[in-house]
């Protein structure tokens, strides 16, 4: 073996096994096989073999270790939600902390980071045991090799474009190249053309609510009460009736109970969720809104700048009507501001993991297992019951979440934690759904499960935007089995108002669940780096990252299979994205001006020490944009409420997850007669987006948060903060 290792082209045989032959099997393994991943791999390798063949070991490995955290990072974030990793994730995933807690400490394809381990170390022997030899290298004509590659990959995209799923046609680097080349492509055409030569299409069908249909109750419904189950990460092809009504030929059984379910209410099988992430998910379907078509700041958040437009909201409808409002989750509430959110948008009581005093059944890293949530819940109605105003519920699980933690029986029965995770939250929403009944709750409340967002499909289309919606009345005679057409989170919070026969606010949009309508309707969603459109009129629209469009005949939005009608005109992606981008500002005109207030006299409790930046952030102030050009003034006070403990407070900011130095002090003491009082700024002279603050504090006790400001304008209008107050959400 040393003698092979010490061969002069070992080092060059040992490279390329690394990056061509390792990806390769890796991806026959993973089941990506599609012969355009495997030419990406070819192309991305070919290209690492000759860049590195000739370089010092010290200066390849820094870039082999980038590459092969890539295809771990690919891997994992595929088998946990179906997509490739975007720019924003990328820091997102190598972030040891969030790993971990995403992970429970395990990967989910273990084997993959130890086979490239042993070519990297093969690799580093080779090195070694050939050093002073003169190195084996290729000829120059050779970088043809991945060029020719490239080029035909680009070809074949342009002649045929594939709908497969973005990690069977490319691996990772490519994929972020191409993104990039697609970003500099279009920049130029604006620059050319200007962006006035896209003629803008329509906003009026995406956002104004739509009554016209006909009615499927005689008046109000009979429910006096509303329970809103959201289940993270469900998509719609679990639920057997979906499958069926759409010919979906996905047919595991994973959710056997909540599929019985389905068949004594009312389901919706072309039923669309918009975007990925909890937050706006809960957006759109308890504020009737799309939520962001891109990354940006969440429109919860910037909800929170305003005391008008929240006010349109389920939640404050229902409470303006006589319900007293409720919302319990399994996990903490600060991540993402859900603490100073949901109190906003109207729920008066808002609960989170703090609230429960059972036990779990499981060690899960982010909050309540399944079985444990829902055994709480259920005394959470029974208390409900007790009062005489009609209530609103809306209840958040986060069991299947990754890590996907599951009891050993459900892991030994399923081939991979994800579903068993996914068949333990079915036993506990059936068990959930039996108590409601026994205890004769469903005689006189409106039950909706539904999901806020898809953990997607492997090989299934659309499976990252097909989500479900399974109405349980006590009217359930009134209402169709399968309820048909196309609706979406955008139409939830419409359809409940309409189901109680209270006015309709004209800031939300949607059509209502209970009337049937006899023409079709525009849909949008941004899911996996693709826009989707469906224009109402049997025509789906599909844009990738570099605004290159399919055009589909579809009846609806979600199907199994699609006829291709051929590619998009040149300005059809242009268009769509400027649809998407004219959606984003339904709530801010402009992202200058920008003031939040993520304080408030809620005292927190803190640990002995810190444990990790996302489990112990005090605050909500998560993925916020910086316009290019403007100034962020930051204002902090925060006091320990305990006499008997001292407080140490530490204050961090990050961009994309990395931290970003503001010559902060490390870690500030902090006690009852001693607040920390902290005021600061920073000026962004390129635009900030998915910045996020994060404040921690241990030592035991409870602090109170009273203020953390954060003002955006142009340099010199920050302190006009005295002419226009700080929203406060609480």
């Amino acid at each position: 073996m040393k003698h092979m290792l010490g061969h002069p082209r070992a080092r060059l045989v040992a490279l390329c096994t690394l990056v061509l032959a390792i990806p390769l099997g890796a991806r026959a393994l993973l089941g990506w096989s599609a012969p355009l991943g495997y030419l990406s791999d070819l192309a991305v390798g070919s290209l690492l073999v000759l860049l590195l063949q000739r370089r010092a070991w010290w200066l390849a490995l820094p870039l082999l270790l980038a590459w092969g955290g890539l295809w771990v990072a690919s891997a994992e974030l595929v088998s946990a939600v179906g997509r490739l990793p975007n720019p924003s994730d990328l820091h997102y995933l190598f972030d040891p902390q969030f790993m971990e807690n995403s992970t429970g400490g395990a990967l989910s394809h273990p084997w993959l980071p130890g086979l490239l381990v042993a070519g990297l170390a093969a690799w580093l022997g080779s090195c070694w045991l050939s050093r002073g030899q003169r190195r084996a290298g290729l000829s120059g004509k050779a970088w043809a090799l991945p060029l020719v590659l490239l080029a035909a990959h680009w070809g074949s995209q342009q002649l045929v474009p594939s709908d497969a799923d973005q990690w069977r046609q490319y691996n990772l680097p490519h994929q972020l190249l191409s993104a990039a080349s697609g970003e500099l492509q279009h920049r130029a055409q604006v620059l050319v053309s200007g962006e006035a030569t896209v003629k803008p299409l329509p906003t009026a069908g995406l956002t104004q609510a739509d009554l016209a249909g006909q009615r499927l109750l005689k008046g109000a419904g009979n429910a006096r009460n509303l329970l809103l189950i959201t289940v993270e990460g469900i998509p719609g092809a679990y639920i057997r009736a979906n499958r069926q009504a759409l010919g979906s030929r996905f047919d595991q059984e994973l959710m056997p109970r909540l599929s019985h379910w389905a068949e004594r209410g009312m389901n919706t099988p072309d039923y669309v969720l918009h975007t990925h992430q909890t937050i706006r998910g809960l957006y759109a379907m308890l504020c009737g809104d799309y939520d962001k078509l891109a990354n940006g700041t969440p429109k919860g958040v910037e909800l929170l700048t305003q005391d008008v437009r929240n006010q349109a909201c389920l939640p404050a409808q229902l409470r303006q009507a006589g319900f007293t409002t409720h919302y319990l989750q399994g996990a903490g509430l600060r991540f993402m501001a859900k603490d100073r959110i949901m109190p906003h948008i109207g729920f008066e009581s808002v609960h989170g993991l703090e609230w429960f005093n059972n036990t779990n059944y499981l060690e899960f890293p982010w909050g309540k297992d399944d079985r444990a949530f829902f055994e709480g819940a259920l005394g959470y109605v029974g208390e409900l019951r007790k009062q005489k105003q009609p209530w609103m519920l809306t209840l958040l699980t986060v069991g299947t979440h990754q890590p996907y933690s599951a009891p050993d029986e459900y892991l030994q029965r399923y081939d991979t934690a994800k579903q068993a995770a996914v068949a333990y939250l079915d036993d506990a929403l059936g068990d959930f759904l039996d108590n409601l009944e026994r205890q004769g709750v469903l005689k006189d409340t409106l039950v909706v499960v539904t999901s806020d967002e898809s953990h997607g499909i492997d090989g299934v289309r659309l499976a990252s935007s097909w989500g479900f919606n399974l109405t349980l009345a006590p009217d359930q005679a009134q209402l169709p089995t399968l309820k048909r057409g196309t609706y979406g989170h955008i139409d939830l919070a419409t359809s409940l108002l309409d189901y109680f026969a209270l006015p309709i606010p004209t800031a939300l949009g949607g059509r209502s669940l209970y009337r049937d309508y006899d023409s079709g309707r525009e849909m949008i969603s941004f899911t996996n780096g693709v826009l989707r459109y469906h224009d109402g009129q049997g025509t789906f629209s599909e844009c990738d990252f570099q605004q290159r469009c399919r055009r589909y005949a579809s009846e609806g939005f979600i199907a199994d299979q699609a006829r291709y009608l051929g590619r998009g005109d040149s300005s059809l992606g242009p268009q769509l994205n400027l649809l998407a981008n004219t959606l984003d500002q339904s709530l801010l005109q402009t992202p200058l001006n920008l003031r939040y207030q993520f304080g408030g006299p809620s005292p927190i409790a803190l640990h002995e020490r810190i444990r990790d930046d996302w489990a112990d952030n005090l605050i909500g102030a998560q993925y916020l944009e910086m316009p290019e050009g403007s100034r962020t003034k930051v204002r902090v006070k925060v006091r320990a409420l305990d006499p008997q403990h001292e407080a140490y407070i530490r204050l961090k900011a990050k961009q994309f997850e990395q931290d970003v130095q503001l010559g902060l002090p490390d870690e500030v003491l902090v006690t009852a007669d001693q607040p920390m009082e902290m005021e600061f700024d920073f000026d962004n002279p390129f635009e900030r987006k998915a910045f996020s603050f994060h404040l921690l504090g241990y030592g035991g006790g409870e602090v109170e948060v009273s203020d953390f400001s954060v003002i955006t304008a142009l340099p010199g209008e920050e302190d006009s903060s005295e002419e226009h107050p700080i929203a406060h959400s609480g």
